[in-house]
């Protein structure tokens, strides 16, 4: 079957948080944008679930800050970690400089659906769903579009830019032969809900305790659940039986214990294979990759969707003029790569040290211990708590909206 051909100014391949904002943000300065999304919807659980402040804050600097808020969600104002039988204040973003100062626990595909029908109010904003990006079509060194399958037929998107988006397994990046460097991470994550009730904590919370750590997010009438295990070890964990890993669970959440049975199979227990990676380079002539095509992040913090806001903000600050006026070239790119990278290499390496530092050693304990010391201290001196609600609430270089660029 011949494809369908579409020209348009910039392709944005994946429609996650990084794909959908940066095509909002193009469209709404008079940018023509096509984004492929390959899923028929965005109903998949188990992703990022957390809004951060600075994100929320670029919300209101659309201004649908309001609307978005009048979808479900939970405010998370605190985050509390308990090491042992002792319940830590962790981060406190109370005295954040944003508007916000809660991060919003909402699922993506609200989230998602949302950034869609703002994106939908501009005539420039062109979204397909269930199209896969399968290849890319070049001109010399230059690329200049995407093949796609869709529903319909095979698809051909003509370009001026074209952006990957499309997650850590971003076909994007392995097609356009971008080298990927491996941070490493000392651990993988089973996924699953547990029903909450009245009676239980309100805070989302992390619990360390001797060879365990447990993280829940308080989703009102459910619990999502973040079992922590070493890296690889999902097999073992699994070869253990389910009785083995639901008596776990009910160790490090005893409020729990007595509905660890709706893990009733494996299936509901999904694996989250971490890692943490990203590009040396960003880009080729005609073509960048932003979010966790650039840089796989760890779930560590919550910041995955923060980092990838944050690069479709400043990707579109740096990007609509160029693409409006088709003088784009691949410096536009190294710009966007310099002002993203440096945030970037920072977040991943507070990661990395709290793996290696923290979580390693937790995984890895068969005794009892004790709270690192800067989570110790942070509870003689609260002022401390300022530091990690600032770096997960906002990141080191926040990104805002560029009205200059209407």
């Amino acid at each position: 079957m011949a494809p369908t051909v579409v020209s348009t100014r910039c392709c944005i391949a994946g429609g996650g948080p990084a794909g959908l904002m940066l095509g909002l943000l193009l469209a709404r300065t008079g940018v023509d944008i096509v984004v492929l999304e390959k899923h028929a919807n965005f109903l998949r659980d188990f992703r990022g679930d957390t809004i951060h402040p600075s994100t929320l804050e670029v919300m209101h600097e659309l201004g649908v800050l309001d609307n978005l808020l009048k979808l479900p969600h939970q405010k998370v104002a605190r985050l509390n970690a308990q090491f042992g039988d002792a319940s830590l204040l962790i981060a406190d973003f109370s005295r954040l400089p944003t508007r916000c100062k809660f991060i919003a626990m909402m699922p993506q595909w609200d989230f998602l659906n949302f950034l869609v029908a703002q994106g939908a109010r501009y005539p420039s904003f062109k979204l397909y769903m269930s199209a896969e990006v399968n290849g890319l079509i070049e001109d010399g060194d230059r690329i200049i579009g995407v093949h796609a399958a869709t529903k319909e037929g095979p698809l051909e998107v003509r370009a001026d830019l074209v952006v990957g988006g499309d997650g850590r397994n971003s076909t994007v990046r392995d097609k356009a032969g971008l080298k990927v460097d491996e941070l490493g991470a000392p651990m993988d994550v089973l996924w699953f809900r547990l029903s909450r009730r009245a009676s239980d904590p309100e805070d989302t919370m992390g619990r360390f305790d001797v060879g365990r750590i447990f993280v829940m997010i308080n989703r009102a009438d459910y619990w999502q659940c973040a079992y922590v295990i070493p890296k690889g070890a999902a097999e073992q964990v699994r070869k253990g039986g389910l009785e083995a890993f639901r008596e776990g669970v009910a160790k490090v959440a005893p409020f729990a214990h007595d509905r660890v049975h709706e893990i009733a199979t494996w299936d509901h227990a999904k694996l989250l294979a971490v890692r943490v990676d990203r590009l040396p380079c960003w880009y080729r002539s005609g073509l960048l990759c932003i979010g966790d095509a650039a840089h796989a992040m760890s779930p560590v913090g919550g910041v995955g969707i923060n980092l990838a806001i944050q690069d479709a903000v400043a990707t579109a600050n740096i990007l609509a003029s160029p693409l409006r006026e088709r003088r784009l070239t691949s410096d536009h790119l190294r710009q966007v790569q310099r002002r993203r990278e440096w945030p970037t290499r920072m977040t991943q390496r507070l990661q990395v040290f709290m793996q290696n530092g923290i979580i390693a050693p937790v995984l890895g304990s068969t005794g009892r211990f004790a709270a690192p010391l800067p989570i110790r201290l942070m509870q003689q001196f609260p002022i401390l708590r300022r530091i990690p609600a600032r770096i997960i609430g906002m990141g080191f270089r926040p990104e805002h909206v560029r009205t200059s660029a209407l």
